[in-house]
């Protein structure tokens, strides 16, 4: 089954089960002209699209594995960031709340920037005002419906599990100051029964190499951030490739009081930075 047939196929799901185009896509939490593209094949859409629409129309949990593995089966996708952005960074914020919600489980590995779910509104704003192209009121809007999604830490029937290395914590991207009010925010949120939170230090051999940020939902689905796009890999072999490469850095990294006493003393380092500096 090719992006046409599959959007074929959906057209024809949503038709037979009597709903709008328009409830569809408002429930799928996309737009309706999106939605449009996806039906008619002008736009190929991805495993996460597909079940959003297969959920908005509510189809048998048979009909559904089955479209699942036609749409994994097709998609690779890759969106360019400048696209995202171009589309409005808060919508993609939104976007990623709804398919958190959905989520029961999130393992996140993190080599060059604090994760958004763990990030303070200084470390936000100080981040997105590097952009000389985001107007003032795309940074607020931004900083606002990432932290809204940061309520999904709270819900205890989710699992979010997030490793990072060390100079994630110590490149200055950012002045001391916003940074060791990170390692605080980390060390409260490291206390949530639901949260688990990794360092894995320079310190001692190490027997893989972080090459990029990534994102697991559920052994479903990975986003791996590059350079220029947010690429989407839903084949099961590739996806277990990554949960190796998770486990494995989980293995070699800081927790519980160990992490505590770590980021108590990176905290620390950047202090005396701020008052030397």
């Amino acid at each position: 089954m090719n992006r046409s047939e599959l959007g074929a196929a959906l057209r024809v799901l949503r038709q037979a089960s009597g709903k709008e185009a328009k409830a569809v896509a408002r429930s799928a939490v996309m737009s309706a002209s999106k939605l449009s593209k996806i039906e008619t094949g002008k736009l190929a859409p991805s495993a996460d699209d597909v079940d959003r629409i297969l959920t908005a129309i509510g189809v048998s949990d048979g009909v559904k594995a089955e479209y699942m593995e036609a749409a994994r089966a097709v998609a690779t996708e890759a969106t360019a960031w400048r696209l995202i952005q171009r589309a409005g960074l808060h919508k993609a914020q939104k976007q990623l709340q709804a398919v958190e919600a959905r989520m029961s489980l999130l393992r996140l590995f993190q080599p060059a920037l604090m994760p958004g779910l763990l990030q303070t509104p200084e470390y936000m704003r100080a981040i997105l005002s590097r952009h000389d192209d985001l107007t003032e009121d795309t940074v607020r809007r931004t900083i606002s419906a990432r932290l809204e999604r940061q309520q999904v830490l709270y819900d205890t029937s989710k699992t979010l599990r997030f490793v990072i290395t060390e100079p994630v914590l110590r490149w200055l991207i950012v002045p001391p100051l916003v940074m060791a009010g990170q390692m605080d925010r980390m060390i409260t949120l490291s206390r949530l029964p639901n949260v688990d939170i990794g360092v894995v230090p320079l310190a001692g051999p190490k027997h893989d190499i972080p090459n990029h940020a990534f994102v697991i939902r559920d052994d479903r689905a990975v986003s791996v951030e590059t350079v220029h796009a947010d690429v989407v890999v839903t084949d099961p072999k590739d996806v277990a490739l990554y949960v190796a490469k998770f486990d494995g850095f989980t293995e070699s990294s800081l927790s519980g009081d160990e992490l505590k006493g770590f980021l108590e003393g990176v905290r620390d380092d950047l202090l005396q930075q701020r008052e030397t500096g």
